[in-house]
């Protein structure tokens, strides 16, 4: 397999979403045993938000219906694209797709602050450590760091992007310029999430900026590597936040 193999075939869903499961299931086990409960108690906001609709009209059946409508439409991506792609998986392109992960969470945080830094004109210092979960315990941080990377992927990226990336081609916009548009509006609708709520962060200039730059970037990352390296990107440079936090 050549280097172009892997880069096409690893942000598709037989490998994308293959990638993303043990992510889903570490944190809702995590999460779990922490309240006991599926929806309530330490969760990522981003998952609170997307199963509130479903518990409100539906109770447990709800919820029930909320992962039964998860599991079935990832499953149903996964299906579709093995019949696409019938040969078998290749196990050493999740080992490529984790270094890759590894490497972007990496270099998150300084990319963003740097591009902060630039775009309003002041010292790098003021703009490290602007995000990531805060005035939690260390072990209910690194489980809401694990829920950012899954559930705020998947709703202000695959949701909301794609969501948006349509609207505009039905507007006929050209594909480039709606993919744009999909980039920057869910970036910026993603830093407005982070200061609602009764954990939400007091909005300032420089930290709306920075998780602005870093919606940009991990919503690039998913519209160009998938779903899966942007999740666990983004779950692993929140839990690198979280452990220095606790340091």
């Amino acid at each position: 397999m050549t280097v172009h193999e892997y880069w096409k075939a690893s942000r598709e869903p037989r490998y994308s979403l293959l990638f993303a499961f043990p992510l889903l299931a570490l944190y809702e086990m995590l999460a779990f045993a922490m309240s006991r409960s599926a929806f309530a108690g330490v969760r990522n906001g981003a998952d609170v938000l997307l199963k509130t609709a479903f518990v409100a009209t539906g109770g447990r059946h709800g919820l029930a219906a909320f992962t039964l409508l998860l599991l079935g439409a990832g499953a149903w991506f996964f299906w579709r694209d093995r019949r696409s792609h019938p040969g078998p998986l290749i196990p050493r392109f999740f080992g490529g797709m984790l270094i890759e992960s590894l490497i972007y969470a990496a270099l998150l945080g300084g990319v963003v602050s740097s591009l902060t830094a630039l775009l309003l004109e002041g010292p790098l210092a003021i703009y490290q450590g602007a995000t990531g979960p805060a005035r939690l315990p260390v072990t209910a941080q690194l489980v809401v760091s694990l829920g950012a990377g899954l559930y705020e992927e998947l709703l202000f990226r695959v949701l909301l992007v794609s969501a948006i990336a349509g609207i505009a081609a039905r507007l006929r916009w050209k594909r480039s310029a709606g993919v744009g548009a999909a980039v920057v509006g869910s970036a910026l609708i993603f830093s407005a999430f982070h200061y609602i709520g009764p954990l939400g962060d007091t909005l300032t200039l420089a930290s709306f900026t920075f998780r602005a730059v870093a919606g940009v970037l991990l919503s690039g990352l998913y519209v160009t590597r998938g779903f899966g390296i942007a999740a666990w990107t983004h779950a692993l440079y929140d839990v690198g936040l979280a452990l220095i936090d606790s340091g």
